[in-house]
């Protein structure tokens, strides 16, 4: 796919990092358990989340939306690791801080629809999307979701920037393939996307 602002950086985080990484937000993940959401139809997403930061990503019946606590514990969600915030700073914005680490723990039958991040309250800011564990199949559209979309390979350590045009694209997941890293016990994969919720 061509689409401006859409930046790809293969094995940005190297075998180390991204075992720091993934160890640290699963300890994370302790205080803020994963669940899985329910969309404002009352369908069941394949994907458990949870989130780490100031701002976290829920929806249910109410609609979707960001929200200060855990929907089911009440808490106010864990901070987003140093190593994250870091990676915005160099890639995303220097000035502006990340509000919100989405969480979403993919196992062999989880997948995510074509969907656009549209929630948040300034979309110049792009968003960040780090992969771990295994690879997945990545598929990125155009601003229509009538538009013609392309699969990309997502392999543990890649990172992915949707700014720009590439910001408003219908984007999702096909599938995981399983087996296709070692990094996380099981199998599996976890997708961290940073974003900018609240106003600057």
């Amino acid at each position: 796919m061509n689409l401006a602002g859409f930046r790809l950086l293969p094995g940005r985080l190297d075998g180390a990092a991204q075992r720091r990484l993934s160890d640290e937000v699963m300890a994370l993940a302790a205080e803020a358990p994963p669940y899985r959401p329910v969309t404002p139809s009352g369908k069941p997403m394949s994907v458990a989340m949870t989130n780490l930061g100031p701002l976290g990503w829920i929806t249910d019946a109410k609609g979707y939306r960001y929200d200060a606590a855990h929907p089911l514990t009440g808490r106010p969600w864990p901070p987003i690791p140093r190593l994250l915030t870091a990676l915005w700073a160099e890639l995303c914005d220097a000035l502006t801080p990340a509000d919100c680490c989405l969480v979403n723990l993919y196992d062999a039958s989880a997948k995510m629809g074509l969907h656009r991040d549209f929630d948040e309250a300034d979309f110049s800011f792009p968003v960040l999307s780090v992969s771990l564990g295994d690879t997945a199949l990545f598929r990125l559209g155009g601003l229509r979701r009538s538009d013609r979309t392309g699969q990309i390979r997502l392999a543990s350590g890649d990172v992915v920037v949707l700014g720009g045009e590439a910001r408003r694209a219908y984007h999702g997941v096909d599938r995981i393939i399983p087996g296709s890293s070692r990094l996380i016990a099981g199998g599996g994969r976890i997708n961290l996307t940073l974003r900018r919720a609240a106003p600057a």
